[in-house]
């Protein structure tokens, strides 16, 4: 629900104590876990955002890993990198009083779990969730993971205040390397959410949907299976237009989150927001650089995208974010 405040010294103690008794930070999936954990198991439960004397302008902020195949190397790396990532939105100022959901996706139609969602956290908790992701490894081998799934819920059961009282989008980032299926099934919404459809939704539909509440961000590691294959590249530009951003380091990924969500918020601009990153010691400057110059206004050049009437907004709801 967001309450609570991130403390790196929390973050190092832990990180600390599972280096002296050699435990994973995934411990959960390490351990041959093969169903959901409770905390993030999707079915009749709504994930919500919310305001508090903490945390009175809060920031939504979603991000969903494919978890099978090559794709597992992201949730580990992200959470390696958590403290960097929460730095550049809390010290630099990225984002009001962020509040971050962890989940994964795999493949409905033959893994055993397909949709795990963590809660929207402030604080350290936020850390416990990746830790309880299962890093499944599947997937069907046809180049499909369910990502309308994962949008469907994103559309449908969640609640943030930054959109119900101020009409903000937050920010969804999905982490992936295949297409979506070309609807949502009505089976699987029941089985994983158990939420009744009376019919099955396309997926044009349910982008539409969730890009009304949510700026969604499509991240495409090099390095990872179909990463070079331009049928899935194109297939998510289709959609999304420049908001598929192609990584050419899956370790860059928590330093693009973050300036993404602070160009969208207007905190900062590209240069500045890379400069910030040398400061903080990272060393993905040039793979954020040309990863993001496509979102940045100041360096924009339009090239060849969808009509700007079915490209969601850069930057959330209310920004005063003109499309590119």
């Amino acid at each position: 629900m967001g309450s609570g405040m991130w403390s790196t010294d929390v973050y190092d103690a832990a990180d600390r104590y599972r280096r002296s008794t050699g435990k994973s930070a995934f411990a959960y999936s390490d351990s041959g876990a093969r169903q959901v954990h409770p905390a993030l198991d999707p079915r009749g439960a709504v994930r919500e955002s919310r305001d508090s004397a903490e945390h009175p302008q809060s920031t939504a902020i979603s991000v969903l890993f494919d978890v099978t195949g090559s794709m597992g190397k992201v949730p580990r790396t992200l959470q390696a990198k958590l403290p960097q990532l929460l730095g550049l939105l809390l010290r630099q100022g990225y984002a009001r009083d962020p509040q971050i959901m962890f989940g994964a996706i795999g493949d409905a139609t033959c893994d055993r779990v397909p949709l795990q969602v963590g809660q929207f956290e402030s604080d350290n908790r936020m850390d416990d969730d990746l830790g309880r992701i299962v890093l499944e490894g599947g997937g069907g081998g046809q180049m499909m993971e369910s990502y309308e799934l994962a949008m469907y819920y994103l559309a449908r059961r969640t609640v943030t205040d930054c959109w119900a009282k101020r009409g903000r989008r937050g920010y969804l980032f999905i982490i992936g390397d295949e297409l979506a299926y070309p609807r949502v099934d009505r089976q699987q919404v029941s089985q994983w959410t158990g939420e009744e459809l009376s019919e099955e939704v396309s997926l044009r539909q349910i982008v539409d949907e969730v890009t009304r509440r949510w700026d969604l961000y499509y991240l495409l590691p090099t390095g990872s299976h179909y990463a070079r294959n331009t049928k899935v590249l194109d297939f998510w530009r289709d959609l999304l237009g420049q908001n598929a951003v192609v990584l050419d380091d899956v370790d860059a990924v928590s330093e693009t989150i973050a300036l993404t969500i602070g160009l969208g918020e207007q905190a900062v601009d590209l240069d500045q927001g890379l400069a910030d990153l040398k400061r903080a010691g990272s060393t993905a400057t040039g793979t954020v650089s040309r990863a993001l110059a496509p979102l940045d206004p100041a360096r924009a050049r339009v090239g060849t995208l969808p009509a700007a009437s079915t490209l969601p907004a850069i930057g959330g709801g209310g920004r005063g974010v003109t499309r590119l």
